[in-house]
């Protein structure tokens, strides 16, 4: 099955408060699209290993995504070595996705950045034949670069280098975020206070979108950053 974008979030939501909006518009857009996370999020303070990938399952319906899948990597403790790259490199192998999203360069979760710099890196090596990965009936795999990598931002501000108009899917990208109800703000909730899981946390959402969107004229917007050059064939067409 080859997919248009493939977006990668190292914990199950992380693709939904960063991405989830550019995913449906570009699903409107008759765009093929799945999201692979690298973890279970078995760190997380609240909920369960078993209750996420039940959300996870839940936001990938309001997305629309055509394939969700868990790589069970050691959340927090996961490397950009040999090992996880090659597993990286099967997933976007077996997809052959035009784009991939992967997680902010820099971010207050350390697993973030790292798991940018594994996906960089998998991104790269993935094209190159002599390497080789084999699916899940042992066949092998061709080689498959996609066209390009973009980090989504997260938690910490950073410049983008494009932006996304989601206005039309800003409540579904909210209901994509809520159908993580063990990790967010409820104020019936005996689990623990966490930093995402605060009123002010949840409010920021849109705030956030409501600023990458300002300065091109959007409601609300996703940011990425690329380290490649995007360039256009018509200037005009650009906000």
């Amino acid at each position: 099955m080859n997919l248009d974008i493939l977006a990668f979030g190292v914990h199950p939501d992380d693709v939904e408060l960063s991405c989830a909006g550019t995913l449906m518009v570009q699903k409107k857009n008759g765009n093929k699209v799945g999201i692979i996370d690298l973890t279970l999020g078995e760190l997380g303070t609240r909920g369960t290993t078993e209750i996420r990938l039940c959300e996870a399952n839940n936001a990938a319906k309001i997305i629309g995504a055509t394939v969700r899948e868990n790589l069970k990597m050691r959340d927090g403790f996961f490397k950009n070595d040999e090992e996880h790259q090659l597993r990286v490199i099967q997933c976007i192998r077996k997809y052959k996705p035009q784009i991939v999203f992967a997680n902010a360069i820099d971010d207050r979760h350390p697993d973030h950045g790292r798991a940018a710099e594994l996906l960089r890196d998998s991104f790269f090596l993935s094209g190159l034949r002599m390497i080789e990965t084999k699916d899940e009936n042992g066949n092998i795999q061709d080689a498959w670069r996609p066209r390009l990598i973009l980090n989504y931002i997260q938690d910490r501000w950073i410049n983008p280098s494009i932006v996304v108009d989601i206005s039309e899917f800003m409540n579904k990208k909210i209901d994509a975020i809520k159908a993580f109800k063990s990790q967010f703000y409820d104020p019936n909730s005996t689990e623990p206070a966490t930093y995402i899981a605060s009123e002010n946390f949840f409010n920021s959402i849109p705030a956030r979108a409501m600023e990458m969107g300002r300065a091109s004229g959007f409601k609300y917007a996703e940011g990425f950053t690329s380290s490649k050059i995007l360039g256009v064939k018509d200037i005009s067409k650009i906000f």
